[in-house]
């Protein structure tokens, strides 16, 4: 039993990290900040560690249960033992909050904010690995993971962002709720109450809203729609394997909610690279389930 390069891209789930990047992009240009600095590099290098460190520590803690629903996982299929894994995790999340103290130490943003919310991100981080499982208020845990995504990201890069940085971590924290529960439930192969995907509406709302002062926000909007019309009929469908794909359509769907967050406030450039990390993660899905 050793590390392998297979077996950490498992075990982190790389092909998701795309949202992350989008996710941190955004943070940092919705604050009022140009990502077009060296700086973003550090800053996405601490989210990367943090979304990583946030994946190993979900293998370590769900170990027993993977054991009889996912056999085939690092840790139950005995390629690595669970203590290397907790350990590599842990470690990550201290990168993480070192990482993003040096990217506000170098753009000048909210010391105090920025380390607080990094702490709080890798705290929430661990909070959803241990009680994620028959837990109804997992999906809260997990918004507010990419919620402070977001604000982490946005306090390293100012000291003041602006009100709309807070504003669109409300919404991000909705779609995680309406995608969350429906990745709670994949395994069974059918989503039993369809309520809850109404949160998937929020950025859809932001993006309507934004439309009323630029019409060129229309374009994002309907294309985060039309994607998130397709999740629904796959869950509505409930063929084998259409939760699982519902499930990966909607991660890589959070880029989409970059896309129209960047764009209400940035130009068109600068949210292209939120569509790019959209079709990244639908190809990285490819090569390592996004689970």
């Amino acid at each position: 039993m050793t590390w392998t390069v297979r077996t950490a891209l498992e075990l982190g789930r790389v092909s998701n990290l795309p949202t992350v990047w989008s996710n941190t992009l955004a943070g940092v240009v919705l604050a009022g900040v140009s990502p077009l600095s060296y700086n973003i590099l550090i800053l996405l290098l601490a989210m990367t560690l943090a979304y990583t460190g946030g994946m190993f520590l979900n293998d370590a803690f769900d170990r027993t249960i993977d054991a009889k629903e996912r056999p085939e996982r690092p840790i139950p299929s005995g390629r690595i033992k669970a203590a290397e894994v907790y350990a590599a995790g842990f470690t990550l999340l201290a990168g993480a909050i070192f990482f993003c103290l040096l990217a506000t130490m170098s753009w000048g943003g909210s010391h105090t904010m920025a380390t607080g919310s990094a702490i709080l991100l890798c705290i929430t981080i661990v909070a959803y690995n241990k009680w994620h499982k028959n837990n109804p208020y997992s999906p809260l845990l997990m918004g507010g993971c990419r919620a402070l995504v977001l604000l982490c990201a946005g306090y390293c890069a100012a000291r003041s962002p602006n009100t709309i940085l807070f504003i669109a971590a409300i919404v991000l924290f909705a779609y995680l709720i309406g995608l969350t529960y429906v990745a709670k439930q994949e395994n069974i192969g059918q989503v039993k109450n369809l309520w809850p995907l109404l949160f998937l509406i929020a950025p859809i709302g932001f993006g309507l809203w934004a439309t009323t002062t630029d019409l060129q926000m229309l374009l994002p909007t309907a294309f985060l729609t039309l994607w998130l019309g397709y999740c629904v009929l796959l869950i509505k469908r409930r063929a084998s394997g259409d939760i699982p794909r519902a499930v990966v359509a909607m991660i890589a769907g959070m880029s989409l909610v970059d896309v129209i967050f960047i764009a209400s406030v940035s130009s068109v450039s600068i949210a292209a690279l939120g569509l790019i990390a959209f079709f990244a993660t639908l190809a990285l899905q490819q090569l390592v389930k996004g689970t």
